[in-house]
């Protein structure tokens, strides 16, 4: 069947000496499955994979598949710059009892593409779960094509895409020429109602830690056809996203982003502490009170 709904990839709250805090991290789980959504994909950028140890990625696995006990497919990231060690995260992923894994194309190698058809074929004929394409160009320097995805599709290696490309012809194109049943996830957060609406199956907001009420809304009005309503929510969440911004130019994206989201769970009582893995530069004090303040506008404080 076909992977729907709202995905969140889910944040890895740490603690202030940086392991894995697994009691906050329950409390995000509960919040996310309270706020509707339809499954869980942990070890993306979202929860700091790259950051995390391989000790810590399977706290982290452990922990969430334990907790969720099946209610929702949870899916993992198996992300790593070649396939020997991708294909050693699929084995601890499946050891855990996830659902599906999710990788990007190989990365630091250069790369044609004839090698990225074979890293994911064999992901998915070594692992036995279905397999979930991470488009993300910023980070792996190769953008998955249409042809590529599609090709990989119709012959069985992979279920679906997350694509966090930011390019809409690119997604549409993948619509256009899916076949059931394949997923199309848009991992955008401030897009979700025109992906929806040229027919994505669902989305992976980082953002929906933050608020996954207001994407279970949104993807609820796309699905009856109410597109002014789901508009509107999307507006709302847009607003919502600057928080990701309050860092400026003073650190990193990611620094900024992830640092956000993890303040902004912090100040709604979800997890004990808003700390980001090194070498990220944590926000300041002024800089939480901003975010604050557009919790507050949201409705969310």
């Amino acid at each position: 069947m076909r992977l729907k709904g709202v995905i969140p990839p889910v944040c890895t709250p740490l603690t202030p000496d940086g392991e894995v805090d697994a009691t906050s991290l329950v409390r995000l789980v509960d919040h996310l499955l309270g706020g509707g959504v339809d499954g869980l994909f942990v070890l993306g950028s979202t929860s700091e994979v790259a950051y995390l140890t391989d000790a810590q990625r399977r706290v982290v696995l452990d922990t969430v598949t334990g907790h969720v006990g099946g209610q929702v497919p949870v899916l993992a990231g198996v992300i790593d710059m070649t396939t020997p060690r991708v294909l050693e995260h699929v084995r601890v992923a499946v050891e855990a009892g996830v659902s599906g894994v999710v990788a990007t194309a190989p990365f630091y190698t250069r790369t044609h593409p004839d090698e990225i058809r074979r890293h994911f074929r064999t992901v998915a004929a070594r692992g036995g779960l279905p397999v979930y394409a991470y488009d993300l160009p910023v980070s792996v320097h190769t953008k998955l094509g249409a042809d590529l995805l599609l090709g990989l599709a119709a012959e069985g290696a992979l279920a679906g895409v997350k694509d966090s490309s930011g390019d809409d012809g690119g997604l549409r194109a993948v619509i256009l020429g899916r076949e059931a049943p394949f997923s199309v996830l848009t991992g955008s957060e401030v897009t979700v109602d025109s992906a929806l609406w040229m027919g994505a199956d669902g989305v992976v907001p980082g953002l929906g830690n933050v608020d996954p009420e207001g994407y279970a809304e949104l993807y609820r009005c796309a699905v009856r056809g109410d597109w002014e309503a789901a508009r509107a929510q999307q507006e709302r969440l847009v607003r919502l996203f600057e928080i990701v911004r309050v860092g400026g130019t003073r650190m990193g994206g990611s620094s900024s982003g992830l640092g956000a989201f993890k303040a902004a769970l912090h100040l709604r009582g979800v997890i004990d502490c808003s700390i980001t893995a090194l070498p990220q530069i944590p926000l300041n004090d002024d800089e939480v009170g901003r975010i604050g303040k557009l919790l507050a506008a949201a409705g969310l404080l």
